[in-house]
């Protein structure tokens, strides 16, 4: 399989072709190689699943898809024996699901960019960056070792700074970008550190857990490893937008919205949740007793997501907050997941089948809602609600698909979100009864806010002055995308809600990817099934009674009765403005002026002393190298009666 390489070359060479080139292109050569390049990606990628899943298959002793590396070589060697970086590929069962979400998602994202980004100044530079970010998530994906995943991950963080900033005129996109790249570059310095204790104690970086030496090397840091997994977890958190590193995010919707498809639905933002999968043996085996770390870090940034999502009039950013919301599921899915062997005697292993299962749905379904966003920005031109309304007549196939991807995220039975969240919450009731309620009503406001979000769009009240001064349309390139998506999204979600209530025996997601690798059938929690959509459909009724008519009385009542609740969810809980008062009225006011102070007053002035002291010596002294030879003749004379002097008295 030593093709798979040319799934991170493709794109490689696309972003040198362009960023280099690209200026002697034209707009539509530009995307044509851009695209046609991830087209290469996507028909590879999905060729590498087909022969990995199918064709090699499970080991014929242990029934599990065995890990292949058709590519490693050193990298970097410490030293003549002992450390080193490789660089390599490593094919699993989640390395190749995550290609195929990259893969499509970043091929759906190239096509639709050619209707969404036309006529854009900087048309090819844009093109060039999503090469880059592709290449930096898929050498992420199939790392052999940590530090390649760390290698690739700092690529992330810097592809993404240059998309997010892609408008760099704007003030808005420029800060922004920054603060992107500062929070996840203070997040990245404790992943750093986790991975240089996990190397220096275990000896290694690569991802081989069940070797002789590697399970020695193992035991033997395993007082260490638990400290080194948190340290690493905080990393993959300000990734993955977790409370409170998840302060990011929202404002990165100030880059082109196709972008945000690819970074904050399919991508980036699951890189966390990856790392800790990735990880995953070593959590249960070795730091069991810190995963309620994962766990409440998940729930509470689940809930805090979806309450600032019911209160946003921006729709990019309701769907922002929501995919803070669905990634804090999937974190809460690994953390509740205790055991790594797998089957329906145990339950607690259900967990990491859940998250990834819930990783690949939502990535197609947020995608198909990012972009549908990028369809109603394009023909309103504007971000706010009260700029739309009643947009069903004008955009329909944006208007069924966006649909679809709502009833999906709400868990609607037959829709591809149905089928991994009840997985989640099933494996969160396993773990505990009061996890499962929290999961179930946090996915109750999912399904609120998102048809909050689907009314204000395409129902509710209609700016009729803006839609005559601009009459809405779509545009044929940008709802290809949206159809492929959607239709994935049903399909999914229809075969396994079928399977998962035991109407036929086939394969599931489970029987490609569970937590040890062994064949895992999805079957249905019927109690739990009932109740999570008895409660999605509940939520989904209360918000169509509230904001499906042209009127909404009631939600101006409720907003009238607690606009103190509002503004603050609004306000996002003014996070931002807690953040600005850490640093600049303490960090800054009590620590960095100090430090600044003694560095110019103390350390400057040392340093200043050093050289006036230099000076003043040099002036002393100077006048011996006056290049006189008297003088020089008359202070070797004194100085040779000094000495006869000195030798004749002593």
């Amino acid at each position: 399989m030593t093709y798979t390489l040319f799934i991170i070359l493709l794109p490689l060479i696309s972003f040198l072709v362009l960023g280099i080139a690209g200026k002697w292109f034209s707009h539509k050569t530009a995307g044509w190689i851009g695209t046609l390049a991830l087209a290469g990606v996507t028909v590879l990628s999905y060729y590498a699943a087909y022969e990995y899943f199918f064709v090699i298959g499970r080991d014929a002793v242990t029934g599990a898809f065995e890990r292949q590396v058709p590519i490693n070589f050193c990298w970097l060697p410490f030293f003549d024996q002992g450390l080193h970086f490789d660089m390599g590929i490593l094919l699993d069962p989640i390395s190749v699901m995550m290609l195929i979400v990259i893969s499509t998602v970043s091929f759906m994202v190239h096509i639709y960019s050619f209707g969404y980004m036309k006529g854009e100044k900087g048309f090819q530079r844009y093109y060039a960056f999503l090469s880059l970010f592709t290449m930096s998530m898929l050498g992420l994906v199939v790392a052999t070792n940590i530090f390649q995943m760390y290698l690739f991950w700092e690529l992330v963080g810097v592809s993404s700074y240059l998309l997010i900033g892609f408008y760099y005129t704007s003030p808005a996109a420029i800060a922004a970008s920054k603060k992107a790249f500062i929070v996840t570059r203070f997040a990245d310095l404790f992943f750093l550190i986790g991975i240089l204790i996990y190397g220096f104690y275990t000896g290694s970086f690569a991802f081989v857990f069940d070797t002789p030496e590697g399970l020695a090397s193992y035991a033997q840091a395993g007082f260490i490893l638990p400290l080194a997994l948190t340290l690493m977890f905080i990393g993959g958190a300000g990734k993955s937008a977790m409370f409170p590193l998840h302060i990011w995010l929202p404002d990165a919707m100030e880059g082109p919205t196709p972008v945000s498809a690819l970074i904050h639905a399919a991508t980036m933002v699951v890189a966390g949740v990856f790392q800790v999968a990735r990880l995953f043996p070593l959590w249960v085996t070795y730091a069991q007793d810190w995963m309620p770390v994962i766990i409440w870090v998940g729930v509470f940034t689940a809930f805090y997501a979806a309450a600032v999502a019911c209160a946003q009039s921006d729709i990019k950013r309701v769907l922002a907050f929501s995919t803070i919301s669905q990634i804090a599921f999937m974190m809460v899915a690994l953390g509740v997941c205790t055991e790594l062997q797998t089957g329906h005697e145990h339950v607690g292993s259900v967990g990491y089948m859940a998250s990834m299962f819930h990783l690949f749905t939502h990535a197609m379904f947020k995608a198909c809602l990012f972009l549908g966003a990028g369809c109603i920005i394009h023909a309103v031109h504007s971000n706010e609600m009260n700029a739309m309304g009643g947009l069903r007549k004008y955009l329909p196939l944006t208007h069924i698909t966006f649909l679809v991807s709502c009833l999906a995220i709400s868990g609607i039975p037959f829709f591809s979100g149905f089928s991994s969240k009840d997985e989640i919450i099933t494996a969160c009731m396993a773990y505990s009864p009061a996890v499962g309620y929290i999961m179930t009503g946090i996915a109750a406001m999912t399904a609120f806010y998102m048809f909050r979000l689907y009314y204000g769009i395409f129902w509710g009240t209609e700016n009729k002055e803006l839609h005559a001064a601009h009459h809405p349309h779509e545009t044929k390139v940008m709802t290809w995308p949206l159809i492929i998506l959607s239709i994935i999204t049903v399909g999914v979600g229809a075969y396994t809600t079928l399977a998962g209530f035991g109407m036929f025996d086939g394969y599931s997601f489970g029987s490609l990817i569970s937590a040890d690798g062994q064949d895992y059938r999805i079957h249905f929690d019927t109690s739990v099934a009932l109740t999570s959509t008895i409660v999605a459909i509940c939520a989904i009724g209360l918000a169509t009674w509230i904001f499906k008519g042209e009127r909404q009385p009631i939600a101006d009542k409720l907003y009238a009765t607690f606009p103190r609740l509002h503004r603050w969810a609004y306000k996002r809980f003014y996070m931002d403005e807690v953040y600005q008062f850490v640093t600049h009225k303490i960090i800054f006011a009590c620590v960095s002026k100090p430090i600044a102070w003694f560095d110019r007053h103390v350390v400057d002035g040392f340093f200043n002393f050093l050289a006036w002291g230099t000076n003043a010596t040099s002036n002393g002294i100077k006048t011996l190298q006056s290049g006189r030879v008297q003088q020089y003749a008359l202070v070797y004379l004194v100085g040779t009666i000094l000495l006869i002097a000195m030798l004749l008295i002593f």
